[in-house]
């Protein structure tokens, strides 16, 4: 399909959904800013798409987080659509977990994602044009035993991103939130939960590239949230009627 944007700005970039989404855009002639931290796979995908601008930035640093936000907020290169998809998960019991590494998850998944919307916004707004789009979980729609701390956070990410669709609409821009399930990337290794990967069949997983698409496609279309794949929209549909002692239950079985 073709996008009303011209230019967007992905962070997390560099694998997963980000870089599908980096694939997807750029083979449509969208010019893009990259942003990861690592620089031989941003310059990698820079050479194969030659409308990229690589920014090396780690988003839990105030360092990293200003210069993505300055960039964002240059009036005389605009950004069209701003996507805040880096993040990460920690498996297991939540005590077991290294503090420093939640505080980290913390900082990735809500400060630098809330830091990055409220620069996007902000320019956006005064020219009553732009897009953005939040990656965030099913995870967020119940509690999750053994990936609490994630879970918590994609709930953040998604009733931040409900609430500044409604705030942003009046001034023509669309604020959605993406919320994948299963999805075969790096984050099974990053989070610890490759053990899972045999646990589940085939046709639960979607892969990146579809998830990129139809998240694209959703703030394309004005969408307040996308869930990608009819298996999880039937999931999160059946989350809203089930009683939340039962969804918990469910949640802490899966998790073992």
């Amino acid at each position: 399909m073709s996008y009303p944007f011209s230019s967007a700005l992905i962070t997390g970039a560099s694998s997963g959904i980000g870089e599908a989404m980096v694939h997807e855009l750029g083979d449509r002639g969208v010019d893009m800013v990259l942003v990861a931290r690592r620089r031989d796979v941003l310059e990698a995908l820079a050479e194969r798409y030659p409308n990229c601008e690589v920014l090396v930035a780690d988003l839990t640093t105030e360092q990293g987080l200003a210069a993505v936000a300055e960039r964002i907020g240059d009036v005389d290169r605009p950004v069209d659509l701003v996507v805040n998809n880096a993040g990460f998960g920690s498996a297991g019991a939540f005590v077991g977990i290294d503090a420093d590494r939640l505080d980290d998850e913390i900082a990735l998944n809500i400060a630098a994602l809330t830091r990055l919307s409220h620069a996007a916004l902000t320019v956006m707004m005064q020219r009553r044009r732009g897009w953005v789009l939040n990656v965030s979980s099913i995870a967020g729609f119940q509690a999750s035993p053994g990936l609490a701390v994630y879970a918590a956070t994609k709930a953040y990410v998604t009733s931040l991103s409900e609430s500044l669709h409604a705030e942003a609409a009046s001034a023509g821009v669309v604020v959605t939130a993406l919320c994948p399930g299963l999805t075969r990337t790096g984050f099974q290794e990053v989070s610890g939960t490759e053990h899972f990967v045999d646990r589940f069949p085939d046709f639960v997983w979607t892969s990146a590239h579809q998830v990129a698409r139809d998240g694209l496609a959703a703030v394309a279309k004005g969408k307040t949230v996308a869930v990608p794949g009819a298996v999880y929209k039937g999931i999160v549909a059946a989350t809203g009627v089930t009683p939340r002692p039962l969804v918990r239950w469910l949640s802490g079985r899966l998790g073992r």
